[in-house]
Order: structure tokens, then sequence, then C-alpha cells
């Protein structure tokens, strides 16, 4: 703010304060400075050890939202059905490096909008660990991985340097789900600790719900990179079957600017499980049971033809009846109007399927 051209164009870190234009940007360049040292200082530690290099993509579900926790409650009810979900990662992501450390976890990160966070550095002790997922903060998620790896697996420390972001937060494409498996991922490949996909989906998705946040086993198919995965929920089984296309597929992500609140959805939603007690929780069962079943095949289908006006088609299909059976049981979160405006506008129709 208010630079001249000529310091513009150099690092802030080089700017001295007879060169900074208002007094009260002294502070401010300061703390970044120290910022930016910090982060050097890591890159150079990084640069003396074997470093990994990883990158873990967001996640869309293309069919069967909802369905992953409904399938669940096979565990308390076994006359429901599996959940089915066919999901995919995108070409966004989370990009990073690690490498070992003798005792601690040291995390930074830089997001979308080049805003650095870190390093921020955690004791590698399990009590100390546990204590900063719950807090629900930034690098919870990466803490709450971290502990969840401590208590099985013989490791010491880790550097985790998320260097670049392309990835929106907050926008529905799994991006805590992405920070989860990141850190997993790190670990195993540091440690060479020979996990699967599925084991690093596995301790992703336990050390998120170490965290506040309540999330779902479809999240974490974002360990897949960006491909179509077909997911099936039965009970505490997951079983996991990567697609093969024919021909590339093309999705664009469109966002609405819209507002929902998850948590209460769930609330309203899960209330209908295990067992239904009136005709609409049973509507609830038939729109994540037998429905979600039949479309999420003929979608699977579609694709392996390549049809993707078919697969358009059953997109509005499941549309239509999540807004008969799901939205009057939360109409508050689930109307949806800004989703249906797009859809209506004719203008768009023809460019969409």
């Amino acid at each position: 703010v208010g630079l001249s051209e000529r310091n513009a164009r150099r690092p802030i870190t080089t700017l001295r304060r007879r060169e900074l234009p208002f007094p009260g940007l002294c502070l401010r360049a300061r703390a970044i400075t120290m910022a930016f040292s910090a982060i050097e200082d890591l890159e150079d530690y990084m640069a003396s050890e074997r470093t990994v290099e990883l990158f873990v993509p967001g996640r869309i579900c293309l069919m069967g939202e909802h369905s992953d926790w409904a399938g669940s409650y096979r565990r308390f009810n076994s006359s429901l059905l599996p959940g089915m979900c066919l999901v995919s990662g995108t070409n966004q992501g989370l990009y990073a490096r690690a490498c070992r450390h003798p005792s601690k976890l040291i995390v930074t990160s830089i997001d979308q909008g080049g805003n650095v966070c870190g390093p921020t550095e955690f004791s590698m002790d399990p009590q100390a660990l546990l204590a900063a997922a719950a807090t629900g903060d930034h690098f919870s998620y990466v803490a709450g991985v971290a502990y969840q790896i401590l208590v099985r697996c013989h490791v010491s420390g880790l550097v985790l340097h998320n260097y670049k972001t392309d990835l929106p937060a907050r926008k529905g494409l799994s991006s805590s789900a992405a920070a989860c498996v990141l850190a997993a991922r790190a670990f195993n490949r540091v440690y060479d600790l020979k996990l699967t996909v599925r084991g690093e989906m596995d301790l992703g998705y336990h050390g998120e719900i170490t965290t506040p946040s309540q999330c779902g086993r479809m999240d974490q198919c974002c360990a897949f990179g960006p491909r179509p995965v077909l997911m099936t929920f039965d009970g505490d089984r997951l079983d996991c079957e990567e697609l093969s296309l024919k021909s590339t597929l093309h999705l664009v992500i469109v966002e609405l600017d819209g507002t929902k609140d998850t948590t209460v959805i769930l609330q309203r939603l899960t209330k209908c499980y295990p067992v239904p007690d009136d005709d609409a929780q049973r509507g609830v069962h038939e729109l994540l049971g037998a429905i979600n079943q039949r479309i999420v095949r003929a979608a699977m289908a579609a694709l392996d033809c390549g049809d993707m006006a078919a697969l358009g088609a059953l997109m509005d299909e499941a549309q239509e009846h999540f807004d008969r059976l799901a939205t009057p049981l939360c109409p508050s979160q689930l109307t949806a109007p800004n989703l249906h405006r797009v859809l209506r506008h004719e203008p768009l129709r023809k460019h969409i399927f």
C-alpha cells in the first residue's frame, strides 16, 4: 500500500524503516520480514534433509451426497441399503514438501490468496497434539493426523511446508480432508510406513474427526487423485473402486455465492436414522438407499460409454428426488434458491447437461 513503483519491485524484506511511506507500516513490515525469514529458515533446513514432494487435490461428489453417513447406520439397522457415492478428485489442490524432524511437528501453509500461515510448531507428544486438534484452529487437522500417526506408528517429527495452494477453501471441495490426507501421506512417504492409499484415507479420516469437524468418509477420496471412484459404505466397511474413462471428462464447478449450515442439515437428516418414525423419515431412507443406488449405477454406465447428456439428466433426476424427499425436513438449509435459479435459467440450458 502506497509503495512507490521502484520499491514495489523490490522484496519487502529489503525495505528499511526510512523507505516506508507511512510510519504505521513499520510494525507490519517487520512482522512480514520475520514471517518470511522463518519460512526461508525452514526451507534452508529442508534443503539439508531428504524431502518428498506431495500433491493432494480436493474432491467433488457427482452422485450420492449424504449416503456415506447413511450407510454407516447399517451397524444398527441391517435392513438399510449400503450408501454409494460417485466421486472424483479435482485438478486443484495442495502442494507441499515434507521431511523428518527429530522432535517436533512444524507446519506452514500458503493459501489460494497467497496468505502465509506459520511456521507453527507442535511438540510430538500425544496429549499436546490432541489438545491442538481440539482447538479447531488452522493447523488442527494436521495435529489430529499427527496424533493418530503417533499412537499407531514409531515416528519422531515432521516438517510439512504447504508452499502452494490453488484449491478454494470452504467451497464444498473438501479442503480440510485434503489437508488431512496430505499430512497422512507426508508421514507415510517420509517414514516409509508402507501405507496404501486406503491406509492414508483411514488415517486422514480419523485425524479429521479428532478435531471438532465431523466429516463423513467420502471426503477422503481425494487421496486417489483426479479420477472417478465408486465408494460403497456398509456399516464400518468402506469399499473403493477406481473407474476408467474412455475419454477425458471436463467439469465446470460454479460458485453460486450461497450459504448453508452443514451442522443443521446433518442434525435434521440423521434424526431419520437408524429406524424411521414416520413417512417423511422413510422417504429419506428411500432417497439415500434404493433411489440413490439406482441413480449411481446408471451414472456409472453413462460414464463408461461417455454419454454426458445421460449423466446430466441423472443429476437433474437426483436433484428432483432430493427436493421432494429431503428438503422438507430442513427447508431453511436445503431449499437452495441460487441453485434452482441457475438450473432454470433458459439461456444457460443449451450449454449444459
